[in-house]
């Protein structure tokens, strides 16, 4: 059975930064591609940035025009986890941010495309 679980939310005053990590379970996801969503309250699931890969061992970022220069995703193989680190964070950013598995082409901006999510964290930015 396929699990993730993300860690690393919390409360931060603008400005400051959080590491998120979503850690994967029940398959191996080196050759999966991985992304970030978020959603605020009475607002709908938005794309924050995926990572996927392709047969030469290519990585291919992705990130919303929102937080392209705070927002970094990587991934460790070797521990089945995706890390989002996040700078100069914004009380627009506050959310509760999920990590799931895309799809193996095609579209990495729609959540619809995303399968085996996480259970999300909460991350808050105060002003």
């Amino acid at each position: 059975q396929v699990q993730l679980v993300e860690s690393g939310g919390g409360l931060v005053r603008a400005g400051g930064s959080l590491r998120l990590s979503c850690a994967a379970s029940g398959r191996a996801f080196s050759s999966s591609a991985m992304g970030w969503f978020r959603q605020a309250t009475g607002k709908e699931r938005e794309f924050v940035t995926a990572i996927s890969w392709d047969p030469s061992r290519t990585y291919y970022l992705y990130y919303a025009d929102s937080v392209k220069g705070r927002f970094t995703i990587s991934r460790d193989n070797a521990k089945n986890t995706v890390y989002l680190q996040m700078n100069s964070l914004k009380p627009e950013d506050t959310a509760v941010y999920y990590c799931a598995v895309g799809p193996s082409s095609g579209n990495y901006y729609s959540a619809a495309d995303y399968e085996h999510w996480g259970q999300g964290t909460q991350v808050t930015v105060s002003s």
